[in-house]
């Protein structure tokens, strides 16, 4: 479904991601993983269409994405459409006066009546269990809650990918817990999950594969999530972790002591 191929990408000549190549199929639940600044936001924002590659291609179910198609309003708002992209930021994502509207700002750019797109925003809602919230200005809610009204602000659109840029930033462990459980939910209901995370006690949960990026901004390792984590030299070498140790004697249960980012 996404083909990546010796992508290059420079922000005003400071490197971001150097000859990237993967390929991501229908259904799949990826982790990426790395240190700060080794190019895992900038990989989601290729893969969502906000910047095109300087060297190399990316191509979307068969059709290659350039920064000539991402020029055209109508090319951009069908690869929008199925795929979307869940910033690290909730603000950066919610401009409407209430969350009503919020959730219905896609449904509405897709030219949809007003009939259905009250039926998916109230199916949204419902989905996240914030029905309650309809009538609240997104400015007021709490990171938890802003986090889950962005959420259902991408479902409305029913994308064939959701793409999350460290999604469990910022939230209390019940939010994160729950919001664990609803990635689950939407892989196993056919969802292709991409998720960029610092949390790798939540990794093996999340994805059934890991993407890990070093300091050169360069894949190093692509394989299972639990093979992935069992890599240890591999993770310190990155500057992921510092130490790693079995909980209790016996158990496979690991922890993890990231670094501070």
């Amino acid at each position: 479904m996404i083909e990546i191929n010796n992508v290059s990408y420079s922000y005003s000549g400071v490197t971001a991601l150097q000859n990237i190549s993967l390929h991501i199929e229908k259904g799949e639940a990826i982790a990426l993983l790395g240190p700060n600044g080794s190019g895992k936001s900038t990989l989601l924002k290729l893969i969502n269409g906000i910047i095109s590659p300087d060297q190399g291609t990316y191509t979307f179910d068969s059709e290659e994405v350039t920064g000539k198609k991402l020029s055209s309003a109508q090319f951009t708002k069908r690869l929008h459409q199925r795929i979307g992209f869940v910033f690290q930021n909730s603000d950066t994502q919610l401009f409407c006066a209430d969350v009503y509207d919020e959730v219905a700002f896609g449904p509405r750019q897709m030219g949809l009546s007003e009939a259905e797109v009250d039926t998916r925003v109230n199916d949204c809602l419902s989905l996240l269990g914030i029905q309650s919230f309809k009538s609240r200005t997104p400015y007021h809610l709490s990171g938890g809650e802003k986090r889950k009204v962005a959420i259902a602000c991408v479902l409305s659109l029913n994308p064939d990918i959701l793409v999350l840029d460290e999604p469990m930033s910022g939230l209390d462990p019940r939010t994160q817990r729950w919001l664990v459980e609803f990635l689950v939910h939407l892989n196993k209901s056919g969802k292709t999950i991409i998720t960029s995370t610092h949390n790798l006690e939540l990794v093996p949960e999340i994805s059934s594969r890991a993407i890990l990026f070093d300091e050169n901004h360069e894949i190093v390792g692509d394989m299972p999530s639990g093979q992935l984590l069992e890599d240890v030299d591999l993770l310190k070498r990155v500057n992921l972790v510092d130490q790693y140790y079995h909980c209790h004697q016996g158990s496979d249960h690991k922890h993890f002591h990231d670094h501070s980012f």
